[in-house]
């Protein structure tokens, strides 16, 4: 009678179980992380004109821009975010809004310390100030009413212009090769029945150690909501 009831548990457990082939239907889409920039110091930045207040660091051969109170950084077709410059890096499921507005020739007006025929007087904005003043001076409009972003006798393009430029950045930006590659890669994920798709991810390499005078970083909660834009940050259509 035991024979029998422990095989009754047996074959029900078989039948219950998934095989190999269902277990692997529900799985995560793993997406790598970008490489650490490792920073002696807090970096400066400058902002960019023509911008809603987006920020960059100039001495680094990689984008990383700080907008809305995230930092951002483009890898290999995907874009990231975290709160701090330099770790916590989460995947952002799609291009932030900004970033077709930042012209793609902003290291050379930068070396040159010119912004389309005029002077540009940039100014250099510790991170500690940044941190300070980021959203007081988003709310003011400070560097385009009042201080033009420091370009000498600047007048602001035309709403048209200004549209027309996007679109045109949006189409270039879809031309590179690994825009392209990453893009392919997410329609063969779509295609596969059963598979999630990645959300955010939250970065889990070794934390490079800072001098004592980076210990002032931002403390700011990481979201909860990775991936997925902040309130008031709608992408441009």
């Amino acid at each position: 009678m035991k024979k029998l009831f422990l095989g009754a548990i047996l074959l029900a457990l078989a039948i219950a179980g998934p095989t190999p082939a269902m277990a692997g239907v529900n799985i995560s889409v793993g997406i790598s992380l970008p490489p650490p920039i490792v920073f002696e110091a807090p970096p400066d930045v400058i902002v960019l004109p023509d911008t809603n207040d987006v920020y960059v660091v100039p001495d680094v051969d990689v984008d990383l821009f700080f907008w809305n109170g995230w930092w951002w950084r483009p890898w290999e077709g995907r874009w990231y975010r975290s709160h701090y410059y330099n770790r916590g890096w989460s995947y952002y499921g799609s291009v932030p809004s900004f970033y077709f507005d930042v012209d793609p020739g902003w290291r050379g007006y930068y070396r040159s310390h010119d912004w389309r025929g005029h002077a540009w007087k940039y100014e250099r904005i510790p991170d500690r100030r940044l941190r300070q003043n980021w959203k007081t001076w988003r709310t003011n409009r400070h560097w385009e009413r009042q201080r033009t972003w420091g370009v000498e006798r600047y007048q602001l393009r035309p709403h048209k212009e200004r549209q027309e430029l996007r679109h045109q950045r949006q189409e270039e930006y879809k031309q590179r090769p690994e825009v392209q590659r990453h893009l392919q890669r997410r329609q063969e994920q779509q295609r596969q029945p059963g598979v999630r798709q990645p959300q955010g991810q939250q970065q889990r390499q070794h934390e490079v150690r800072q001098p004592q005078q980076q210990h002032s970083q931002p403390r700011g909660r990481e979201s909860q909501h990775q991936g997925r834009p902040e309130r008031g940050e709608a992408e441009h259509r």
